[in-house]
């Protein structure tokens, strides 16, 4: 497992949120004294909030009481301004992803807005390969399969890219929340797995890119994260409960002498107010 909370917010958004706005600075998209705006559930808010507090752009993000307040809070302390769209059951619905873009998407009709727009925004790739590059350099014996949670898609798919072009056989598997399969069974449902399950299938999502998609139970992965933090010592989120779950599935199927690989998404730091570790 990659351990992507060593970056500087503790996910692996700040690498897609670095390449999103020196993209747009190197296009002319983004100029100085102008303001990004992006609907987040907190760990690409927290990054590009991180980005621009260092490039000096003003940040305003659509977010929801849904998601950790650490994270919310974590958005503000960067200068973040952060508007709430709220959910009235606390959990992610189908709906509550959409109506935040919608928000998003108003607020940025100013001219002296970009729109960072992560679930289109290509360049996010960029910063995403990065991993991928690494995974290379890591597993010089190769990789047999790759496994990830998917909300926008943007790791998942960044990483496919580049390691489908150095193997033909490499599986790789998206995973999303067993009470919420879009991708695998084509309807949504309620959840609270921060970060994943976006409630429709995410344009960035390649089908070329991917062999399957399985769904994982939150209970399941939720377990997973009190097992990793008890017997390994790894602090983590319930998407990368999520991801160890399904990747120690694929290594049962594949048998000995395979390398299955996933990410730890993010650090467990960030729920701690919430429901994730209260009972440990």
């Amino acid at each position: 497992m990659k351990l992507e909370y060593f970056n500087p917010t503790g996910s692996y958004k700040d690498r897609m949120a670095k390449s999103i706005i020196e993209e747009a600075e190197r296009r002319g998209d983004l100029k100085p004294g102008m303001t990004v705006v992006e609907a987040s559930g907190g760990s690409t808010g927290s990054s590009l909030a991180f980005i621009c507090a260092v490039k000096g752009y003003h940040f305003i993000v659509a977010s929801s009481n849904a998601f950790a307040m650490e994270k919310l809070r974590t958005m503000r302390s960067f200068g973040a301004t952060v508007d709430l769209i709220h959910s009235p059951s606390g959990e992610i619905s189908a709906d509550l992803i959409p109506s935040m873009i919608r928000h998003a998407q108003e607020v940025s009709n100013r001219s002296d807005c970009y729109y960072s727009d992560q679930f289109n925004n290509r360049d996010a790739l960029i910063g995403y390969e990065e991993i991928g590059h690494e995974l290379v350099k890591q597993f010089p014996d190769g990789i047999d399969a790759f496994c990830g949670a998917v909300g926008v898609a943007g790791m998942t798919m960044g990483v496919a890219r580049i390691l489908k072009s150095r193997s033909a056989t490499v599986r790789i598997v998206v995973l999303e929340p067993a009470s919420s399969p879009v991708i695998s069974k084509g309807w949504a449902g309620t959840h609270h797995v921060e970060g994943i399950g976006v409630g429709f299938v995410p344009p960035l999502l390649n089908q070329d890119l991917y062999d399957e998609a399985r769904s994982i139970p939150e209970e399941e992965a939720r377990a997973m994260c009190h097992q990793l933090a008890r017997e390994e010592g790894l602090l983590v989120g319930t998407s990368t409960g999520l991801n160890v779950t399904a990747a120690i599935r694929l290594a049962k199927e594949l048998g000995q002498g395979k390398t299955v690989v996933t990410v730890a998404s993010d650090t467990g730091l960030k729920y701690m107010n919430g429901k994730l570790f209260a009972d440990a």
